[in-house]
Parts: structure tokens; sequence; C-alpha cells
């Protein structure tokens, strides 16, 4: 019912609704900044939307769960001093062209802070923290300037830039960041000047090839090493500030093998050898990082090479080491300056399949997107090519998004589908391009009755127990006569058997009629197993 340039004054109260102000001009403010809170009862869509429109919001509170708390589309908006949160999404958004003024904004408990898409944005002395992604995510033709802001407590990175349009971050506070403090990918140009980046668990200033910019009086401490990491291909330009504006620098023009770890990567393979089993995956796991190693020695001296993928299949039964194995090898990648940071992200069809079209591929772009850097583990990656028997084929859409994703990011991601041995055999016939975007396929035999007698052994060790020595030759005769088929767990049916036989354990003490003494309370025995197999 406003009329253009109305200015509504909000009395103090909490206001469970949905607003919407579509192709109005008015501002919306709390009488008494702080006091009006906004939050749907449902909690299932956005609390203020602004649909090309020119709208003030000032001094509100706004709350919601599933969907961002303020959404702008399109139009041109200023927010003020407004406190914002959204459990499982954005805390704003900004879209579809629009162009947005925030001031004084305090972002928290989201699990993204400030989003800006396809839009403009100037974002001055605003607070993000406690996020469980990132902070803020400048993307897709975007541009953003952001000033005199702290981004803190982010359990991804503070700020992520990926095709956008030319940014400014500046005398910023970045703090405390599950991964990278700035984070710069996709033919993305920022300049980024007078930042105090401390405290993240990966590189303070992560610029990706292809990048460019400037990076000028940064102040860079207490971060993963290298302070600024430039990849192979970035041409951002680093100006310092005097003494201690940047602690260290890996630059566009130095090589792998200088961001290398010789003595890490051989702790890896030894570690690999110590697995239990696995003989062909350790022989094939050692010969593609040999390589890998020889490829980058031929690269430093100038001598061509050939390109080689990172990306592998897993194929096999359950509980056969293929989560452990690829976690390693991504550790592995690391060590050899392949991959930045070698981050381990599991994920299942769920994560990567939306409900409606369009969905799925921006899911599954941002999925992989998180992952790069690092390792993506699909397990049970048949299931995408599975349909619902609706109709719409959302699994396959998936499936295509990553084919290209594979393969323009091949370089700083590596991809480890896995799952049934014949299943994943269908599965890489149902794109054209899947199967060659992997270097190579490893099958994780089932473990023999000695192995899984020697897993449970180890299992039980690592929680302070000991297996009786008629034990082990109890157990041996239980796995040998357990049927290997598709339901078998292997190390699985392992630990659970052992889980079981502690609880037997627990029945035998308390019927003692005494305190047990501490080798009562580590022996494992027969009876244990037995009572175990009964109960299983």
């Amino acid at each position: 019912m406003a009329d253009n340039g109305t200015v509504i004054s909000i009395a103090p109260g909490q206001y469970p609704e949905h607003v919407v102000i579509k192709h109005l001009n008015v501002t919306l403010a709390a009488r008494e900044p702080g006091t009006v809170v906004i939050e749907p009862a449902a909690g299932d869509r956005a609390a203020v939307v602004c649909l090309a429109s020119e709208s003030i919001l000032d001094g509100l509170v706004v709350r919601t769960v599933a969907h961002p708390a303020i959404h702008v589309r399109g139009g041109r908006v200023r927010v003020s001093n407004c406190t914002v949160s959204a459990r499982f999404s954005d805390g704003i958004a900004i879209t579809d062209g629009a162009t947005a003024e925030v001031a004084g904004a305090k972002i928290t408990d989201s699990q993204r802070g400030l989003i800006v898409e396809d839009a403009d944005g100037t974002f001055d002395r605003c607070e993000i923290r406690n996020i469980v992604d990132d902070g803020i995510i400048v993307r897709l033709g975007a541009r953003a300037t952001i000033r005199a802001s702290t981004v803190t407590d982010c359990g991804f990175r503070g700020i992520y830039m990926y095709q956008a349009g030319n940014s400014v971050v500046e005398r910023c506070d970045i703090a405390q960041c599950g991964d990278s403090g700035v984070s710069v990918a996709d033919q993305t140009s920022p300049v980024i000047t007078q930042c105090w980046i401390h405290d993240t668990q990966g590189a303070g200033i992560n610029v990706g090839r292809g990048c460019g910019g400037v990076i000028e009086g940064c102040r860079v401490e207490n971060t993963a090493p290298p302070g600024v990491l430039l990849a192979d291909g970035a041409h951002a330009e680093v100006r310092e500030a005097g003494p201690g504006s940047i602690t260290q620098l890996v630059g566009a023009g130095q090589t792998k093998e200088n961001r290398s770890d010789p003595e890490r990567v051989e702790q890896l393979l030894a570690d690999l050898e110590e697995m239990i089993g696995l003989d062909v995956v350790k022989h094939e796991v050692r010969a593609l990082i040999d390589e890998i190693q020889v490829n980058e020695w031929r690269r430093n001296e100038g001598l061509s090479v050939s390109a080689v993928s990172n990306h592998l299949v897993f194929t096999g039964a359950p509980g056969t080491g293929k989560t452990t194995v690829a976690r390693t090898y991504g550790q592995l990648l690391k060590a050899l300056g392949i991959l930045p940071n070698g981050r381990f992200k599991e994920v299942s069809r769920r994560d990567l399949v939306g409900q409606y079209v369009g969905h799925t591929a921006e899911k599954a772009a941002s999925v992989f997107d998180e992952a790069r850097g690092g390792v993506l583990f699909i397990d049970e990656a048949y299931t995408l090519a599975r349909t619902s028997g609706s109709g719409a084929d959302f699994g396959q859409e998936a499936i295509d998004t990553l084919v290209k994703l594979m393969e323009d990011h091949r370089d700083d991601i590596a991809v480890i589908v896995a799952g049934y041995t014949d299943e994943m055999a269908k599965f890489l016939d149902v794109n054209p391009g899947l199967a060659s975007r992997f270097a190579r396929t490893m099958e994780f035999e089932n473990y023999t009755p000695e192995q899984l007698v020697k897993i449970s052994d180890r299992i039980a060790n690592n929680d302070d127990y000991e297996l009786a020595d008629d034990v082990e030759l109890g157990l041996l005769e239980w796995f040998a006569q357990m049927k290997k088929d598709e339901s078998f767990g292997n190390a699985r049916e392992a630990r659970k058997l052992l889980e079981r036989m502690r609880k037997s354990q627990s029945t035998r003490l308390r019927s003692l009629g005494r305190r047990p003494t501490r080798d009562d309370l580590r022996n494992l025995t027969l009876d244990d197993l037995l009572d175990a197999i009964r109960t299983g």
C-alpha cells in the first residue's frame, strides 16, 4: 500500500513475516535500531526480498533458516546497520544485476555470509563472523568493493572470488579461516590492499592460475605457508609496503619442485605400505606417484611432458580401504606440490543432485569448487547414473557438469569416484567423455581371512585391547566361513564384530563379583568372541 518514497518506521517487536518489496522505492527503518526482528515463522523462505526495487533497510534484525535472510534481486538497495543470520543459507544475497550498498552490517551464524553474484556492491564497515563455509563470495561477473570490514571464524575461506569483475578488498581484517583468507580463481583480478590477514589454516592470499590483480601493503601473519601463494600461470603483481608486510611469497615463476616436500612424500608412502593387504593398489599408487615426480623433473628441465590426469576410479566392495587410500593420495599430491592443500571432501549423490531443473548444475559446481585444491571423493558414484523414476534425470546433469569441470580444473583438483566394480563399469559409460577423464582404475580386492584377523588385532591394539591367543584362531575360522558377496563389509565386519566382543566383555566383567584388574579390562577372550557371534 506504500507509495514510492515512503519511509516506514517500525515499532520494536518480533515480526514472524515474509516481507517482499517489489518495484517500489521505500524505506523500512527500525524506530529503535536492533529492536525490530523479522523472522518468518516457517523459516523455509527468505525473510526480506527486494525485487527490482529501490529500497533502504535500516537498523533491522533479520533471521531465517534455509533461505537467505536478505535477498536483493535486481534494483538498488541500501542496507544500513542491520544484523543478519541464516542458519543453513546466505546471510545476504545480492543477485540478478542488483546494485547494493551495505554499511555497518553484522552477518553471523550462517552457512555463508555474503554472496554477490552477477551484481555490484559496496560493503563498508561490515562484520562477518561465525560462518560455516565462505565468509564472502564474489562470483560470476559480480564487482564488489569491500572496505574496513572484519571477516573471521569462517569454516572455509574468508573471501572467495571467481569469475568476478574488477573488485577491491581494502583495509580489511581477515582471520581464523579454515582455508585461505582470500582466494582468487577463474580469471579474476582484484586489488587487495592494506589488509591484515592472519591465523588462517590455508595461505593468507591464494591466487589461482590465469588470475591477476594487485596485492599491496598487506600484512600476512600466522597462516599456512606461504603467506601469499601465486599458482603457476597467475600474474598478480605483489607490492610490499615496508618490512613485515608479507611474510612469505611463492610466486608464479617458481616451480612446483620448490614447493614439494620429499620427506613427507616418503613418509606417506611408508604409511601406505603399513596398510594391511592391498598389494596391487599400493603398487599402482607408487607407480603413479613415480610418474608424477619424474614429469615434474622433466618439466623443470624444459623437457616436454604429456598431460597426466590426477583423477582416479576406485572399484571394489565396502570396507576395503578406498577412503583411506584416497586421503593418502591427496596428501601425496600436496607433498609433491601438485595440489595446494590436499583437503579431502567426501560426497555422495545427495550432495550433488538437486530437486529441480538447473539446481543440480549449481549444486555440483558448488561442491566441486569447495574441493578445489584437494581431493573430491564421490562414494557410490554409480548412483548418479540411476534415475529416480519420475522422468527427471538430474543425476545425469551432475555427471555432465563434473565432466566439464574435471577438464577445466584438472591441475588443481583430484576427483576420485568409488563403488562396486560392475556398477562403476556401467557408470563410466553414461557420458562419452567420462572414462577419459580418469588416469586409471584401481581394484580393491576383498581381504583374506588372514588379513581380517590382522586388521582385527590392529583395531583392538589401537583401542587398548589385546586378543587372547585362542581368539585369533577363532576369528580366522569365523571370517573363513563368511559369505563374500556384495553385502560383505570386509574391515567393517571386523570392526562390528569387535564392538560386539567389547559388549560381551563388559557383561562378563560385571558378573565377576569383584573389580576387574587392568589385564581383565584389556583382554578379549574366546568366550567374548563366541558370545558376540551368537548375539550378532
